[in-house]
């Protein structure tokens, strides 16, 4: 193959264009993202039970919906959570990899077997089944620069003319308005109805009975009458549009004439749908929306078409009222994709300079250098093919790549340059003959280091989505460096080398040959050294083995790191009871204790929404803080000593800040999440008794921290019982009274009305004043069926003489999980434990501390590190094994690849040291960069123990072969480890967006290449020497192979 290239360079130059041609299409067509989807799938079914308590919205839809969850392909785990303000949603988690598409159809058609169990409340409202994808793309608010437009006329703008337009656009996949548009408000006087004898379903009944809309028909249509000259369709009046045509609805019209209408007994006006949210921007209102991004789609282009659409709508907003983005998750991911880029280009930068130290001669310098990007884009070409996305996992795949892609390029030069000089050849003859003796030398490389990066990405769960990415990536562009190396590399030393040296170098070439030879001549006389005592080496090797396995140990756990992402988050949480007014006051202390710090720009408040349940007494905030060069501090500082200030300062709620997850839809960060399940069926009581004695034993745990249930706390219900013989001597029925109930409480949905070109609810409810306490209930009256007044009217009821009141603790939220009652339990390990630990402790406190009948089960990241279960350590053996048997298949010997491999515990404790000297955990990407030190540390073994070998079959004696090989490969190893160092040093020392994971990634790799190039070089002779002795070869003799066959020399000669 290199000499078909080398006789064709055009041909060379043609499938070099072609490949770049190709990347260059792909980067455009790539979507571009901060992380690639690794979140398993997840489907949500959400319902609403308006007035609902969480008791009743659980038995009367929640169970019944799950009852039916059974035979969905994939399925791993469902939890669900019914809440006191009649809200259900239950998420069902799928195996990574499953299609969300058919899965969402899956459990569609299983909802819709439930549909018919469930009460008629429910199913006018509507079962929604949606593909979840956890995290928000961005949030949009809409203000009134001037204040003249209230929030929920914003809100009403948001809901009827924006949701439905953004909804549309391409790669959006979700939004969620936090608040709602207009509705007809129908508020009744409970004391009016009972003078005019109504009850609030007469109420009910009339609004539906006359605000409906009719298709009439038509006059003068086939078949007509001979001589019917026209024909015309009718309009019958349709559904109300005003509030003064609800106001005169009629609900009774006496014998005298007189008649009773809707605005005799309430009041009708425009409002919010629903009530209980409350968003505000630095103080001010403002109507608010959240968006999520469809699985797969380019986060960039999204918010981009998202920003146009706004821009295109706004010139429809009333004057004075403007749009802005007070959250934007796309800011950080253009800004760490550009930092990673910038760090590729300084990487190239870097790795030319190493070469042209080394070469001394621009032109082969040259080479290499175009190589790099044809290499980089035929992997873009790649990813395109088996669809990866730009996301930070890839560029950092591309970082690592450089050096390796370097590596191949530069063996092959060195060698073309040193024949050159060596045996006085032109560039063509002596690419030739170079290419004869390397294209072993290169395959074996390629062979190996895409070995080493294939286990990982088997893998299964969400880690192994990462490992993918990577390991893909690199052996892709492991596949293309190869191949440049065979046929781009050599057509371009042939036609571009020039045969003479440069015999005046410069004064910097004249320096670094100086000490460059200086370093040679005393790194051949210690090789030397080293293999004369080589028992008092082996021992320190012996030494760093152990130091190795016990620094490791010493590194903490942890997934990925943590980053600043710009924004941070505050959870909210009030006592149980407390309305959005006290919640909303909290949120002004928190922002007068913001907003003098010179990190912040702005707070967006929600109240009565948040991550741990809805209701009045919880909030959340995002705050934006200014850009990565306006601050000194990073967030996670920021939020640490807002954390200290909110403990301090805030006496009326809890307030927690906390950093955004690193990775969308992967839950909490750190820790575990664990479901306490009542198997046996043993009631709510029971279950809350099991939680807290399993808290109680965890916070006497050492080895936990930070133990906690994860709901809401228990909050006051007024729970009421109806007087069943009372209510029926009366003549009035249980169903009667329950429904006088809600019409008053709870917000029931009438029907329909039309305005503003939109079809919008009527909803209807008590008037605030009657709804304030249990002592309402007296001015609320049923009529009864058995007894009539002094006028011949049905008698009015009060209900009070038959419902009985008292107060009650209850949960506002129940959850369950698999179908069992459950409680979700979070907390972390204390500092230096690892989660994995932490889970058995708590699995053991469940065995021994509770009754029976109580169970346990992980979800979220537990869930997905149990899948992985000790898979890390299981891949590094596997990586070692696989390039084991690579090299001993490639070398046709077993001692071979031990003599290579026994480097690879130098090039990890380098990588250790490294990561424990800047106090860096070991994460994924820690794993990853100890994946590349084992691939790159047996790079620079195989060169040495080749040319070993070679020296030997040439009939050298042990020490000699060892020595020599040593001398020869010392420059290329040198300059193909210091190329990929500071190919990875901007990557270990850059500052900005996603910084943390690029130190992650790049401290480990540095360490471990200059432990594995400094103290490496120096024991592979020495590793070499010693397999070769324990097979029985001798320290100052040929080698029996070489011995044996010049005796059969030696005797056909005398022949």
């Amino acid at each position: 193959m290199p000499k078909f290239f080398i006789d064709h360079p055009v041909f060379a130059w043609v499938v070099a264009i072609l490949i770049s041609l190709g990347g260059v299409i792909s980067i455009l067509n790539l979507g571009v993202e901060s992380y690639p989807s690794v979140a398993p799938p997840q489907v949500t079914v959400s319902a609403t039970y308006p007035g609902a308590s969480a008791a009743t919205a659980e038995k009367s839809v929640t169970q019944v919906i799950e009852q039916q969850l059974t035979g969905i392909d994939n399925l791993v785990y469902f939890s669900s959570s019914s809440s006191s303000t009649g809200r259900v949603s239950i998420t069902l988690t799928f195996d990574s990899g499953t299609d969300p598409d058919i899965a969402q159809v899956q459990v569609q058609n299983k909802v819709a077997l439930a549909t018919p169990r469930l009460p008629s409340e429910v199913t006018k409202q509507g079962v929604v089944v949606a593909k979840a994808n956890a995290g928000f793309l961005m949030a949009i608010g809409v203000r009134s620069d001037d204040g003249s437009v209230d929030r929920d006329a914003l809100n009403d703008i948001v809901g009827s003319r924006v949701l439905d337009q953004i909804s549309r656009v391409p790669g959006v996949g979700s939004t969620q308005q936090f608040g709602s548009e207009y509705a007809m408000r129908i508020w009744l006087n409970p004391e009016k109805l009972q003078g005019y004898h109504l009850s609030a379903t007469d109420v009910y009944n009339a609004i539906g009975t006359q605000n409906l809309q009719f298709a009439a028909g038509s006059v003068g249509g086939d078949p007509a009458p001979n001589g019917q000259a026209f024909t015309a369709t009718v309009a019958a009046e349709g559904r109300y549009s005003s509030p003064e045509e609800f106001e005169n609805t009629i609900l009774r019209a006496n014998a005298d004439g007189s008649v009773v209408r809707l605005k005799d007994v309430a009041s009708v006006a425009f409002g919010a749908s629903n009530y209980g949210f409350d968003t505000r921007y630095n103080g001010k209102p403002v109507a608010a929306f959240a968006i999520q991004l469809l699985p797969g789609a380019n986060a960039l282009d999204v918010s981009k078409a998202v920003r146009a659409k706004m821009d295109d709508l706004a010139p429809s907003f009333p004057p004075g009222v403007s749009w802005f983005t007070p959250f934007d998750s796309t800011t950080f991911v253009n800004i760490s994709i550009k930092e990673v880029v910038n760090t590729l280009v300084e990487a190239v930068v870097l790795v030319f300079l190493v070469m042209l130290i080394f070469l001394q001669n621009f032109r082969a310098t040259i080479i290499p250098t175009l190589v790099i990007p044809v290499a980089l884009l035929g992997t873009f070409m790649g990813m395109l093919a088996i669809g990866f996305t730009i996301n930070q996992l890839t560029l950092f795949a591309m970082v690592l790549a450089i050096g390796i892609v370097v590596d191949d390029a530069i063996v092959v030069i060195e060698n073309v340059e040193r024949i050159m000089s060596e045996d006085k050849l032109d560039p063509k003859p002596a690419t030739q003959k170079a290419m004869g003796q390397i294209t072993g030398a290169v395959v074996a490389i390629t062979v190996v280091l895409a070995a080493v990066f294939i286990p990982s990405a088997m893998q299964p769960g969400a880690s192994g989505e990462i490992y993918k990415q990577f390991a893909l990536t690199i052996a892709m562009s492991m596949g293309f460096s190869a191949l440049l190396a065979l046929s781009f590399t050599p057509a371009l030393c042939a036609a571009f080398l020039k045969p003479t040296h440069n015999d005046r170098p410069n004064w910097i070439y004249r320096t670094f040959n100086t000490y460059y030879g200086k370093l040679e001549k005393s790194y051949v006389g210690s090789v030397g050294s080293v293999i004369r005592h080589s028992p008092r080496w082996l021992m320190v090797f012996a030494l760093l083995l152990v130091l190795c396995g016990f620094l490791f140990t010493r590194l903490p756990g942890s997934f990925l790191p943590e980053e600043d992402q710009g924004y941070a988050l505050a959870i909210v949480q009030l006592p149980p009871g407390a309305t959005k007014t006290r919640t909303s006051v909290v949120f002004d202390q928190l922002l007068g204790m913001m907003k003098d710090d010179p990190s912040f720009e702005g707070m967006m408040q929600v109240t009565g929404f948040s991550f741990i349940g809805s209701g009045e007494n919880v909030g959340m905030a995002f705050i934006r803080l200014k850009d990565w060069d306006a601050r000194k501090e990073t967030a996670p500082e920021f939020i640490q000593k807002m954390n200290g200030k909110a403990f301090v300062g805030i006496k009326d709620a809890q307030v927690f800040f906390v950093n955004l997850p690193t990775v969308q839809g992967l839950g909490q960060f750190g820790g575990f999440d664990m479901w306490l399940q009542d198997r046996a069926g043993a009631g709510q009581d029971a279950l809350m008794e099991a939680r807290n004695t399993l808290i109680g034993a965890a916070s006497a745990d050492k080895s936990l921290v930070g133990v906690r249930p994860n709901t809401l706390e228990n909050a006051p219900q007024l729970q009421l019982k109806v007087d069943r013989v009372q209510a029926q001597a009366m003549g009035v029925s249980v169903n009667d009274v329950y429904t006088a109930i809600q019409m008053m409480l709870a917000p029931v949905y009438v029907n329909d009305f039309f305005y503003g070109g939109r079809i919008k609810r009527v909803n209807m409810q008590a008037d605030a004043a009657y709804r304030t306490g249990p002592e309402s209930l007296r001015s609320y009256y049923v009529p009864s069926s058995l007894s009539k007044d002094a006028d011949g009217q049905r008698s009015m009821i009060p209900l009070s003489t038959v419902v009985k009141s008292e107060w009650i603790y209850a949960p506002p939220a129940l959850s369950r999980y698999n179908g069992y009652s459950a409680v979700n339990i979070v907390g972390s390990p204390a500092p230096g434990g690892s989660s994995g630990q932490a889970m058995a402790t708590m699995e053991n406190l469940v065995r021994n501390d509770l009754p029976n009948g109580f169970g346990y089960d992980w979800s979220g990241m537990s869930y997905q590190e149990i899948l992985a279960g000790n898979a890390a350590a299981l891949l590094m053996v596997l990586s070692v094994v696989v390039v084991f048997l690579c090299l001993a298949a490639l070398y046709e010997s077993w001692s071979i690849p031990v003599s290579v491999l026994l480097v690879v515990p130098v090039g990890i404790l380098g990588a250790v040291v490294f990561s424990l000297l800047r106090g860096l955990p070991n994460d994924l990407y820690f794993k990853i960069g100890m994946v590349t030190v084992i691939g790159l540390a047996a790079k620079n073994a195989i060169l040495i123990v080749e040319f070993a070998v070679e020296q030997r079959a040439a009939g050298k004696t042990l020490r000699e072969a060892a020595i020599e090989a040593a001398h020869l490969r010392f420059r290329p190893i040198l300059m193909t480890s210091f190329a990929f160092i500071l190919g990875v040093l901007p990557m270990a020392i850059s500052t900005g967006a996603g910084a943390n994971a690029r130190h992650s990634l790049g401290t480990g790799v540095i360490g471990g290449m200059l432990f594995a190039t400094v103290i490496g070089v120096l024991l592979i002779p020495l590793f070499f020497v010693t397999v070769r002795r324990v097979l029985g070869d001798k320290l100052d003799e040929p080698s029996k192979q070489f011995i044996e066959q010049h005796k059969v020399r030696t005797v056909q000669q005398d022949r």
